[in-house]
């Protein structure tokens, strides 16, 4: 497996996914058919993430560990603005068979809220 991706969701979303085979939310409050992509993250990215999407709003998160080589969809690493961090996008629903484990997301020691 080469360097797994992050995607940070609500676990009661993800139960739901798991019951239709496949994950579908984009991000917070946005699916991936109104953002055409899903929002992933590599693990030094992880947290700014979830900062930026939960801030100190991050009861019942889970991280969903996902197996690139399992994906069959388009993993692109794009920058939000130019110059800018890339964060992979998956351009397609996530394959519940792709997330090797799932994490419950605690805030690391020291991080702000």
């Amino acid at each position: 497996m080469t360097e797994p991706l992050l995607h940070i969701t609500e676990e009661p979303l993800w139960e739901a996914a798991r019951g239709k085979g496949r994950y579908e939310m984009s991000t917070r409050g946005r699916t991936l058919g109104e953002e055409g992509f899903i929002h992933c993250s590599l693990p030094h990215q992880l947290a700014g993430v979830a900062q930026m999407l939960y801030g100190a709003d991050d009861q019942g998160l889970v991280v969903l560990v996902i197996d690139p080589g399992r994906l069959t969809d388009p993993v692109r690493y794009e920058a939000v603005k130019p110059g800018g961090e890339k964060f992979p996008h998956l351009y397609g629903p996530l394959p519940v068979d792709a997330v090797v484990e799932v994490r419950p997301w605690q805030r690391e020691e020291g991080e702000t809220q």
